[in-house]
């Protein structure tokens, strides 16, 4: 997205770290992300769980969860060293990093079959420092020109690269792709008895706090409708696609021993759609399902039941200036700090 004079202005200035700011164009596709992102109650994720005193061995989690996602840190014109195959010339790759902070906060969970530890409204559910990547130049052959670092306190570190795109003809319902979340590898009737916590919810649609009657809630069989139907209501003007998988190139996903024994993340997909409206507000949605493998597919082939983990969310900008990491912190870490 930056011209040909905007990329030789970036890669001739000094290496520089500062306040990200909105409408940089060395940010290239993520221009319009600095700043504080909020959602209440819109996210939305599905999650399956070993769990032991279950008669299937697992249990599905529903969750309706807050969100605040903050961008604040430009790392401008980082250098990756080359040389060309005959070793002639400098051949040098140059990136712009954006630094982010998820912090996600349970509104309300539920889980079948029912278990003790679905966890207390208001409970931290996830936290997640990362980096966003704008590869500026050498993108050849693979022809990425994004990539998210992500790191999860569960013990995860995942690399994703991918493709950004800007398009003025965003439709809900063809934009963002159908998700089923039922387990990978095993019988897909929804009748199965393996799939019990999962009729459980289609037969019984997870609706949070939601009170209106015509919500038509969250359903494990097609968890991204929400992320459509909150589309629905937007006027869109313009839209910038991120769309990153671990599967790509050199990306993927390290565990640490644990979480590689027990429910291993193997890989993941995520969609991100910064919509800019009519009425010049800016709005970001996400869809991201992330994989997780563990128990032994009955079908003798010794591969693992794959475990959808989705998670949707409709975000309003809030505000162009990024949060302090002291405003972030609790106010004990702001005492000691």
């Amino acid at each position: 997205m930056l011209s040909s004079a905007q990329k030789r202005e970036l890669i001739t200035q000094p290496r520089s770290v500062e306040r990200a700011v909105t409408d940089d164009p060395a940010l290239g596709p993520l221009r319009l992300l600095p700043g504080t992102w909020i959602s209440e109650g819109r996210g939305w994720n599905m999650i399956a769980l070993p769990f032991e005193t279950a008669t299937l061995d697992y249990r599905l989690l529903m969750n309706q969860y807050n969100e605040k996602l903050t961008f604040n840190l430009v790392d401008k014109a980082v250098p990756n060293r080359g040389l060309t195959s005959d070793h002639e010339a400098q051949t040098d790759q140059h990136i712009v990093t954006l630094d982010y902070e998820q912090v996600i906060d349970q509104l309300i969970a539920t889980d079948s079959p029912e278990s003790t530890v679905a966890g207390p409204q208001g409970a931290a559910i996830h936290h997640e420092p990362g980096l966003f990547l704008h590869m500026v130049d050498q993108i050849a052959p693979e022809r990425m020109d994004i990539g998210r670092l992500a790191t999860i306190p569960h013990g995860n570190a995942a690399l994703a690269l991918g493709k950004s795109a800007r398009i003025t003809d965003f439709e809900p319902t063809t934009s963002i792709p159908a998700v089923n979340g039922l387990p990978i590898g095993v019988n897909q009737n929804i009748g199965s008895p393996y799939l019990l916590p999962y009729k459980f919810f289609v037969d019984n649609p997870f609706k949070g706090i939601v009170s209106d009657p015509n919500f038509p809630g969250f359903v494990p069989t097609a968890p991204h409708l929400l992320l459509v139907s909150a589309a629905e209501s937007l006027s869109i003007k313009r839209t910038t696609i991120l769309d990153l998988d671990t599967t790509n190139a050199t990306g993927g996903i390290h565990n640490i021993p644990f979480v590689e024994r027990q429910a291993d993340a193997t890989k993941m997909h995520s969609m991100f759609w910064i919509h800019e409206l009519t009425d010049g507000g800016l709005v970001l949605q996400y869809l991201q399902v992330v994989i997780l493998e563990f128990f032994l597919r009955f079908d003798g082939s010794g591969l693992l039941i794959g475990w959808p983990h989705v998670s949707i969310n409709t975000l309003t900008k809030q505000s162009d200036t990024p949060l302090d990491m002291l405003e972030m912190a609790t106010p004990l870490a702001r005492e000691v700090g």
